[in-house]
Order: structure tokens, then C-alpha cells, then sequence
């Protein structure tokens, strides 16, 4: 088997070989990329092949990638060069041209291609963070321009003249036109969105997370007008060693998301779990144990519960196998969970039933996570209660 520094080495001299004289001309998925180093002058990338390729929209779209294997992802992001020039944060609120040309490339619905000028070749490789999908090639930006008129989402251009909206409006309308959450995020961190006088560079890290808070109390609000499911539900998915254990309850909103590091322990050896919840009242904090992970899992949650019109509390068991060494991004935990409640659950007639079922899964005692989940105590609590009356 070929080593990964290898195969990335190969595919990294694959991308640049294509560039002639720091020049290239190739196909945008549409990509837009805003860094958070030296916030609030910070660098802004237009993310492209070096060469044309109908295909390119897969290579930024994570909601397509689901059941890809990893390296083919690696493989696609390798091949895209991450063009940057600084801007200040506030510059949406008065673009110059180029900022208004990264906007509209932002606002694109397909590929576009483009005539790129770097100042000098890309350099280093792939670079990984635990939100983010994995990062090709960077170089510094001379130049690009468009080859033809972008085509653009029509919902969203109308929503970048509206400078007078609410970004939170603007982020409902987009999702309600299905337009998928990577294109959302890319508008709001391009300063695409919201009042003119507010409008802001979001580093694309900050604006996932975001997108995924924003879009799913949205979807919140509306589930808890629904009834609430009849039975216990559990679903299951796994991909790129994450393993995950979905259980709805019969109840109102709730939300909670155990996560374990498999092989990883606490002090006296017992197994690392990090725990973040809300009730139905929802959050005030962000969730500092999961991080994003938990946003994009709620997300995929309330989409459910949203499609079916019903309410109920959700606990999530997220563990990581120790062969999931390079971090892939939220979109795998948003795409896990999706895949997971688009299958045909295992019904349950108790909490201990099911409780009983996932322990048999997980690889870490139940014991574990019961100590740790504020939900499961909740749930049985109330219950207890329920038998006085």
C-alpha cells in the first residue's frame, strides 16, 4: 500500500503541474473559503482546480459525500488551490470589485470556471481542523476573473440585494428553497447576507457552526408545535470509523449528544465522554464539550423531526474508533446522522429496553455514559414522578 505522505505528495504535483506560469484557468465547485488567522484582516480564498472539470461542484459539496471513501475524499481536495488576498472584515458593508466577484462566485448555483493568477506556486499540503472538510494547496491571489456569467441562485441573488433583511431571515429563506447548507454557509462568510450596514467576513470555521445553530432552532420552533412520537426509536449509521447511536423518546424537545474517543481515558482509567444538552428551553452557551459537532448533529435531528411533524427529546452516542485519525469535518457527523434517520428505526416499548439494546453496540459500558447523560437521569426521573398520579 502506497503511504498517505506519498499519495498526497502525488496528488498535491498533480494540481500544481497544471499551473503555467502561476497561471491557470479551471472550474470553481463554486469555492469560497475565509480564513480566521489574523482576524480581522484575514485572508480570503477562491477555491479552484487548476484545470476545467464538469464534476467540480462535487469536490466542495459534503452533503454528496456521504459513503466516499476517504481517500477519494483527500484525493478531490488535494486537487483544489486555495487562492487568498487579505481583506478586513467590515469590507462587505463597501466591497471593492474583487470582494464583489468573490461574492458573486459565492452566489453561483453550479461550477464556474475561472482565470486564475497566483503570485507565486502553492504551497504545503492538505491542512485539517475538526470542522472544517480538509484544505488544499494554499497560494497568494494576483488575479481571477470569470470565463462566462455565473449562474446564480436566484433566491439567494435576490437575497443579496436585500440589504435591508435580517441575516437569520435571509438563512430561513435559503434552507426553505432547499439550497443546500454548504452554499449557505459560503454566503454568510463571504459577507453575502444580512443588513448592509452588519454585513461582516465570517471565517468559514465560525459561519458552519452558525449555519447549523441558526437553521436548526428554526426548525426547533416548529417541531415542538407537533405532537410527540408514540415509541421509542433507535437509528444507526457509521462512517469513516464514527459510529453513531440515535434514539428519539416520547416526549417533549430535548437534546443530547455523548461523545467518547475510544482508547482515550479520564484520570482512574474511565472512559473519556464528553457530554453538551439542552432542554426545552433550548441553549444559552455554546456547547464547549462537543463543539460544533453538536450543532451539526441537532441539525440533522430537527430536519427529521421536521419532515415527519413530530416532537420528541433526542440523545445522540457518538464514539470514535482510533483508525479515524485525520479529522474530516462536521459535515461527516450532519451527513452520519441524516444517513441514519433516512433508515428504518428499531422500535422500542421502554427507555430500558432500548437503553439495553445500545449497550450491546457501544464499545464503551453504558454504565459510563448513564453517569454522565443529563437526560437519561431527566427522563427517569419524570417518570417516577409520573407514578404518583
Amino acid at each position: 500500500m502506497i503511504p498517505e505522505a506519498l499519495r498526497q505528495n502525488y496528488y498535491r504535483a498533480l494540481a500544481v503541474s497544471k499551473i503555467k506560469n502561476n497561471e491557470f484557468t479551471g472550474s470553481s465547485p463554486p469555492g469560497i473559503f475565509v480564513s480566521h488567522f489574523n482576524y480581522p484582516k484575514i485572508p480570503v480564498s477562491i477555491v479552484s482546480l487548476t484545470e476545467q472539470n464538469e464534476n467540480a461542484y462535487f469536490y466542495d459539496s459534503p452533503e454528496l459525500w456521504f459513503n466516499k471513501p476517504q481517500e477519494e475524499i483527500l484525493a478531490m481536495r488535494h486537487e483544489l488551490i486555495y487562492a487568498s488576498k487579505t481583506h478586513d472584515k467590515g469590507e462587505p458593508q463597501n466591497p471593492s470589485r474583487e470582494l464583489l466577484d468573490m461574492q458573486e462566485l459565492a452566489l453561483s448555483k453550479n461550477f464556474q470556471d475561472l482565470d486564475v493568477s497566483l503570485k507565486k506556486m502553492p504551497e504545503a499540503d492538505l491542512s485539517f481542523c475538526d470542522v472544517l472538510a480538509p484544505i488544499g494547496p494554499k497560494a497568494q491571489l494576483e488575479k481571477f476573473s470569470f470565463t462566462d456569467n455565473p449562474k446564480i441562485f436566484q433566491k439567494a441573488e435576490r437575497i443579496f440585494y436585500d440589504t435591508d433583511a435580517k441575516s437569520v431571515v435571509a438563512i430561513k429563506e435559503l434552507y426553505s428553497d432547499s439550497i443546500p447548507i454548504s452554499s449557505i454557509y459560503k454566503l454568510l462568510s463571504i459577507g453575502a447576507l444580512g443588513q448592509q450596514k452588519r454585513r461582516i467576513l465570517v471565517p468559514t470555521k465560525w459561519a458552519i457552526t452558525a449555519i447549523d445553530d441558526t437553521v436548526s432552532k428554526q426548525l426547533i420552533e416548529e417541531i415542538k408545535m407537533h405532537q410527540q412520537i408514540n415509541e421509542y426509536q433507535l437509528f444507526l449509521s457509521s462512517y469513516l470509523d464514527n459510529y453513531f447511536y440515535i434514539l428519539l423518546i416520547p416526549n417533549c424537545w430535548s437534546f443530547e449528544m455523548l461523545e467518547s474517543w475510544l482508547g482515550y481515558t479520564e484520570k482512574g482509567g474511565l472512559p473519556g465522554i464528553a457530554v453538551d444538552y439542552e432542554l426545552y428551553a433550548g441553549r444559552k452557551k455554546y456547547a464547549d464539550q462537543i463543539t460544533g459537532a453538536y450543532y451539526s448533529a441537532r441539525l440533522a435531528v430537527a430536519e427529521y423531526l421536521k419532515k415527519i411533524r413530530r416532537q420528541a427529546s433526542a440523545i445522540v452516542f457518538r464514539e470514535i474508533s482510533p483508525e479515524y485519525k485525520i479529522p474530516m469535518g462536521v459535515w461527516q457527523i450532519r451527513e452520519n446522522v441524516r444517513f441514519a434517520l433516512s433508515q428504518k428505526p428499531i422500535s422500542f416499548s421502554s427507555l430500558d429496553l432500548a437503553l439495553d439494546f445500545i449497550s450491546t453496540k457501544l464499545k464503551n459500558p453504558m454504565k459510563y455514559y448513564k453517569n454522565k447523560s443529563v437526560l437519561i437521569n431527566e427522563l427517569k426521573t419524570q417518570r417516577r414522578i409520573s407514578e404518583f398520579f
